[in-house]
Protein backbone atom coordinates (compact mmCIF):
# COMPACT_ATOMS: atom_id res chain seq x y z
CA UNK A 1 0.00 0.00 0.00
CA UNK A 2 1.39 3.52 -0.95
CA UNK A 3 -0.10 7.14 -0.38
CA UNK A 4 -0.38 9.42 -2.79
CA UNK A 5 1.36 13.00 -3.10
CA UNK A 6 -1.33 15.82 -1.94
CA UNK A 7 1.29 18.87 -1.83
CA UNK A 8 4.74 19.39 -2.92
CA UNK A 9 7.38 22.04 -2.08
CA UNK A 10 10.72 22.20 -3.46
CA UNK A 11 13.04 23.19 -0.79
CA UNK A 12 16.69 23.94 -0.47
CA UNK A 13 19.89 21.56 -1.67
CA UNK A 14 17.36 19.47 -3.60
CA UNK A 15 15.04 18.60 -1.08
CA UNK A 16 11.29 18.25 -1.30
CA UNK A 17 8.70 18.59 1.68
CA UNK A 18 6.26 16.34 0.18
CA UNK A 19 2.57 15.98 2.19
CA UNK A 20 0.59 12.43 1.66
CA UNK A 21 -3.22 11.85 2.00
CA UNK A 22 -2.83 10.45 5.27
CA UNK A 23 -0.94 14.44 6.13
CA UNK A 24 2.51 13.03 6.88
CA UNK A 25 4.64 15.68 6.01
CA UNK A 26 8.23 14.12 4.87
CA UNK A 27 11.11 15.08 3.30
CA UNK A 28 12.22 13.65 0.44
CA UNK A 29 16.19 14.11 -0.66
CA UNK A 30 16.91 14.07 -4.14
CA UNK A 31 20.59 14.76 -4.26
CA UNK A 32 21.39 10.92 -4.73
CA UNK A 33 19.47 10.50 -7.87
CA UNK A 34 21.06 13.64 -9.59
CA UNK A 35 24.00 11.34 -11.28
CA UNK A 36 21.42 8.90 -12.87
CA UNK A 37 20.10 9.70 -16.26
CA UNK A 38 17.89 12.70 -16.88
CA UNK A 39 17.49 13.53 -13.41
CA UNK A 40 20.91 14.74 -13.75
CA UNK A 41 18.43 18.15 -15.67
CA UNK A 42 17.48 18.84 -12.59
CA UNK A 43 20.63 19.97 -11.32
CA UNK A 44 18.87 22.79 -12.94
CA UNK A 45 17.73 24.77 -9.92
CA UNK A 46 14.85 26.38 -12.09
CA UNK A 47 13.69 22.91 -13.29
CA UNK A 48 14.03 21.64 -10.23
CA UNK A 49 11.60 24.17 -8.86
CA UNK A 50 8.90 23.48 -11.09
CA UNK A 51 8.06 20.37 -9.38
CA UNK A 52 4.37 19.97 -8.97
CA UNK A 53 1.45 17.39 -7.95
CA UNK A 54 0.16 15.49 -10.61
CA UNK A 55 -1.79 12.31 -10.21
CA UNK A 56 -0.86 10.70 -7.42
CA UNK A 57 2.59 11.46 -7.11
CA UNK A 58 5.26 14.48 -8.55
CA UNK A 59 6.67 15.94 -12.03
CA UNK A 60 8.52 18.59 -13.40
CA UNK A 61 8.38 20.15 -16.49
CA UNK A 62 10.69 17.55 -18.05
CA UNK A 63 8.04 15.34 -17.48
CA UNK A 64 10.09 13.18 -14.97
CA UNK A 65 8.40 11.84 -12.53
CA UNK A 66 9.05 9.21 -9.11
CA UNK A 67 6.73 6.79 -7.93
CA UNK A 68 4.88 7.80 -4.79
CA UNK A 69 5.84 4.36 -3.15
CA UNK A 70 9.48 5.21 -3.69
CA UNK A 71 8.99 9.13 -2.19
CA UNK A 72 7.33 8.00 1.40
CA UNK A 73 9.80 5.23 1.44
CA UNK A 74 12.92 6.97 1.22
CA UNK A 75 11.56 10.07 2.99
CA UNK A 76 11.46 10.64 6.55
CA UNK A 77 8.99 12.50 8.78
CA UNK A 78 9.13 15.84 10.41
Amino acid sequence: MYFTVINVEPLENYQLLLTFENFDKRIFNLLPYLHIGRFSELKDISLFNTVRVNFESIQWDNHLDIDPELLYKESYLI
